[in-house]
C-alpha cells in the first residue's frame, strides 16, 4: 500500500502504469486525487505553486488505484 494522498501531490504527473500521462494532480480531497487530463500552461504553473483548480472534466483517483506515488504517481496495470 502507498501512503495516504496529500496536498503535496497537487502538481505532480499521473501516468498509467506503461508510463503513458495521464494529466496532472489538480487538488487532493479527503485522500482523492482530481487529476485534469488536459492541463493549460497556466494551469500547470499554478498547481506547481500548490494552487488547487477544480474543474468538471477532472478525474478522481482512489488511493487503491496507486502503484507508487514519488516525483509522479503511477496507476496499477490492473484496474
Amino acid at each position: 500500500m502507498t501512503a495516504p494522498l496529500t496536498d503535496d501531490e497537487v502538481g505532480k504527473t499521473v501516468v498509467d502504469a506503461e508510463g503513458k500521462e495521464l494529466g496532472i494532480v489538480a487538488k487532493v480531497e479527503d485522500r482523492r486525487a482530481y487529476v485534469d487530463p488536459n492541463p493549460s500552461i497556466a494551469e500547470q504553473l499554478l498547481a506547481s505553486l500548490g494552487v488547487e483548480g477544480d474543474e468538471e472534466e477532472d478525474y478522481v483517483v482512489t488511493e487503491d488505484m496507486l502503484e507508487s506515488v514519488g516525483d509522479e504517481i503511477r496507476l496499477r496495470g490492473d484496474l
